[in-house]
């Protein structure tokens, strides 16, 4: 029982010796960031000068330092952070003792002073999730998490260039930057990546199909219709023809009357120009009746045969032209087409 109670004061003691030389190292290296940073935002040099105040302060808290402290955060321009360290400090001072609030007063007016004069310059961030995000997602600004309690509300943050990342589970983050100025309030709905959609696996192309079969060339008008369209124009060439060579066998039987006497059906008496006029009528005669018959018969025919023969499923409109001929001793026609 004694030997217990013994090596329980021996422990103990032994812890004390130990802890000594660790806390007073902790102090020694406060001290010396204290001094370090101090130099540092006297020389303006504050993006190194803070962080060691910082560092000084979590090893040895004491009122002196974080004042300073929040002095240099200020004159860094980081105001929001300079208003929580002046609050921090005024908070601390509020807990001492009647005595060490007097040593404390001068730099408790600077505090005062300082948090009225920055606080209304303090911009407002307020972060939010697009509708729809899925649950779980993770918010962090400046590598802060901020959880739901924080999002859709006005929070306080230093002036200058921000970074907030947002990342559902199982997705990528996804990254905004944006920059706030003092004084400034700013809304940010933020967006979540989500994966990229996985590729779905090669598959084999269908089998090509036959090609459709090519429709037949158009021949173009059968033979048959073709000699149909000639016989109609030489059908419609023949009526021309009898007609001009009635008229004109007409015309010279007038000639032959008045230039015949006694006249009789074998036998009359006619000048020279009369009786050329009565040949010239007689043949003109025989050109015209055979022109009317035979374009009679041509149109007669091949209208019938347009008629029935089936049209073609394409089919280019034939062109036929004629010329006629008529002259003294008689006429004709030259018929031209193309198909």
């Amino acid at each position: 029982m004694r030997f217990s109670w013994f090596r329980s004061i021996c422990l103990g003691v032994l812890g004390v010796a130990v802890a000594a030389p660790a806390s007073a190292q902790a102090l020694a290296v406060a001290e010396s960031h204290f001094d370090r940073g101090r130099a540092d935002m006297l020389a303006g040099r504050y993006e190194t000068g803070c962080p060691a105040l910082a560092e000084s302060q979590r090893l040895d808290p004491r009122p002196g330092r974080l004042f300073t402290l929040a002095e240099c955060e200020a004159k860094w321009g980081r105001i929001a952070t300079a208003v929580a360290r002046y609050n921090d400090y005024l908070a601390m001072v509020d807990r001492m003792s009647e005595a060490e609030r007097v040593k404390q007063s001068a730099r408790q007016k600077i505090a005062l002073g300082q948090r009225s004069a920055l606080a209304p310059l303090v911009p407002q961030l307020t972060l939010s999730l697009r509708p729809g995000a899925p649950a779980g997602t993770r918010v962090q600004c400046d590598g802060m998490t901020l959880e739901q309690p924080s999002l859709g509300v006005a929070l306080p943050v230093d002036p200058g260039e921000h970074v907030v990342t947002t990342q559902a589970p199982g997705w990528p983050a996804t990254e905004t930057r944006f920059t706030i100025d003092r004084s400034e309030s700013k809304a940010i709905v933020l967006e979540v990546k989500p994966p990229a959609a996985a590729k779905p696996p090669p598959t084999k192309p269908p089998p090509a199909k036959p090609p459709a079969p090519a429709p037949a060339p158009d021949q173009g008008p059968s033979g048959l219709r073709v000699v149909t369209y000639v016989a109609g124009g030489l059908g419609v060439a023949g009526l021309f023809v009898g007609s001009v060579t009635g008229w004109m066998a007409l015309d010279a039987s007038r000639v032959a009357a008045d230039n015949c006497r006694d006249v009789s059906p074998d036998r009359a008496r006619c000048q020279p120009d009369g009786l050329e006029a009565g040949n010239r009528a007689k043949q003109l005669g025989l050109v015209s009746t055979v022109g009317f018959g035979a374009g009679v018969a041509l149109a007669g025919a091949s209208a019938l045969v347009f008629l029935l023969e089936p049209s073609p499923r394409r089919q280019p409109t034939p062109e036929v032209s004629w010329e006629l001929t008529a002259g003294q001793a008689g006429g004709g026609v030259v018929v031209r087409g193309r198909w």
